[in-house]
């Protein structure tokens, strides 16, 4: 049933933000089609027990045993070797995104996708943004059978903070002068810009929650993260965040990737596999009339380090065999000491339409001739 907790009045807001984020999206679609598995532990993934994919997404029952998204296969089916697995069908998930984003809609001019799964909803100029809330909730339900979170909130931070508070299918609506008395005792890392590194710092001060990070001294934060991103999350734990709701997000990049099922070594096998990647990259761009300026190799070796390398072209292109010569070049030019565990090609330094057009809006244009780079990624 539908739950809702509610901490302040939208009506006195400025501004009124919907974050709303459906619940187990992609087994949720699943289940529509297969009603029989409804209640039971559900994880979208790869199906071979030899896959080294990662879960897509787990229905709640499977959440229970520790199984989420982004956690290898091979850990979720230890943890939960009841759980039925469900190849992805992305085509599926595409349909009902559109169906769900075309309710939000229908509520506010000014809708921000930033997900399949997810959109800020801006609910500013509605008259009783409370009602519009669960008005999207009972629509989202009786048009597409699923069910969504929703948070309002008088900024983007706070309303993506509520969504999560009470799923699933729940409403929560939280004023910023209530944001510390509702998730003050929360683990600090709910907190967007406190991730793993981040959360480590933060514990050799001894600052666990929200509250603790609400109240820390911003010198004693400066010491250890610098005093912008010290400042910034300071903020942030009171509950300040931004209120612009982006009508569209340009695409900055195309991507394709691969996991082998067993480490690789041998160059010609995955010369192949980065070449056929850059193509259909490439060819997904040009069909869309998008070219973009710099190709990047990703690479993985095993165990876990992970590595890139771009090279920037002269000119943006959408060639298929132009970029995947690329792609393959730098390919060559790196030096392996160890087995490949996972290979992804990407274009970035977008530019829409026909020559002589600027790049896509947020990217900014790397100098002409940028020779390869490596970057160990975390």
């Amino acid at each position: 049933m539908p739950s809702e907790r509610l901490y302040g009045d939208p009506s006195e807001w400025e501004h009124a933000v919907a974050h709303v984020d459906m619940d187990a999206f992609y087994v949720s679609v699943e289940i529509l089609r297969r009603p029989e598995l409804r209640g039971m532990p559900v994880i979208v993934g790869p199906r071979d027990p030899a896959s080294r994919g990662v879960v897509m997404t787990a229905s709640y029952e499977a959440r229970r045993f520790g199984v989420h998204s982004a956690l290898p296969m091979a850990v979720a089916r230890r943890r939960c070797p009841q759980a039925v697995v469900i190849p992805r069908d992305m085509e599926r998930y595409r349909e009902a995104s559109q169906k769900v984003m075309a309710v939000f809609r229908r509520y506010s001019d000014l809708v921000e996708v930033v997900g399949m799964d997810e959109a800020y909803v801006d609910l500013t100029q509605s008259p009783a943004p409370k009602t519009r809330a669960r008005q999207i909730k009972r629509d989202v339900l009786a048009e597409t059978g699923l069910t969504c979170s929703i948070g309002l909130a008088p900024n983007r931070l706070i309303a993506k903070i509520a969504s999560d508070l009470d799923k699933p299918d729940g409403l929560c609506v939280l004023a910023r002068e209530r944001f510390l008395e509702v998730v003050g005792d929360r683990p600090a890392r709910i907190i967007p810009g406190v991730g793993p590194k981040t959360e480590e710092r933060l514990d050799a001060l001894e600052i666990k929650t929200v509250s603790d990070l609400a109240r820390a001294p911003e010198n004693s934060l400066s010491a250890v993260l610098g005093p912008s991103h010290a400042r910034s999350l300071g903020r942030r734990a009171c509950g300040f965040g931004g209120t612009a709701v982006a009508v569209r997000r340009e695409r900055k990049s195309e991507s394709r990737e691969r996991t082998f099922s067993t480490d690789q070594s041998d160059p010609t096998l995955m010369r192949s596999e980065v070449a056929a990647m850059a193509r259909t990259v490439a060819e997904h761009l040009g069909s869309q009339r998008i070219r973009g300026r710099t190709v990047t190799l990703k690479i993985r070796l095993a165990p876990f380090r992970t590595f890139t390398r771009s090279r920037t072209l002269p000119a943006p292109t959408a060639d298929p065999e132009q970029v995947a010569a690329a792609a393959q070049a730098l390919f060559d030019a790196f030096e392996r000491d160890a087995p490949v565990r996972l290979l992804g090609v990407g274009v970035s330094n977008l530019v829409r339409g026909g020559e002589g057009e600027g790049p896509a809006p947020g990217d900014a244009e790397a100098p002409a001739g940028t020779g390869p780079v490596q970057l160990a990624l975390d």
